[in-house]
């Protein structure tokens, strides 16, 4: 199954914006590639231009965020309450996200996955709009 995605460079960090279309093994080692940098983002879809799931992380803090289409944007909660935040990539920017957005990053990738199998982005969890 192919996906269609765009990254962080595994050597210099940057994101490429240049999407290339690959089958999941593809995605999944450009993934472990920055996860031994340490930090990366990546943008997912499937064969429609829309929706598009994101993922930045750095260490084991990860944030997921959806674009169902061009005029909206929403960030996956955790579910949990928490205090704090912490900063992720996002495409060369650095943002800070409040603790209820924060997730593990391997779970998190974990959901990345279950996206580019299948396209479903409501089974992933609740959404909140920005």
């Amino acid at each position: 199954m192919n996906v269609t995605w765009a990254a962080s460079s595994a050597t210099s960090g940057r994101f490429v914006p240049t999407e290339v279309t690959t089958d999941i093994v593809d995605l999944a080692q450009r993934f472990e590639e920055l996860r031994v940098q340490g930090c990366g983002y990546l943008e997912v879809r499937r064969a429609s231009d829309f929706p598009v799931l994101t993922i930045g992380f750095r260490g084991n803090a990860a944030v997921l965020q959806l674009f169902p289409h061009p005029d909206a944007t929403y960030l996956l909660d955790n579910g949990q309450s928490g205090t704090g935040s912490e900063l992720v990539p996002v495409m060369d920017d650095w943002i800070e996200f409040s603790a209820d957005f924060v997730h593990d990053v391997g779970q998190a990738w974990a959901l990345v996955q279950q996206f580019a199998c299948s396209g479903d982005f409501a089974s992933l969890g609740r959404w909140r709009e920005l």
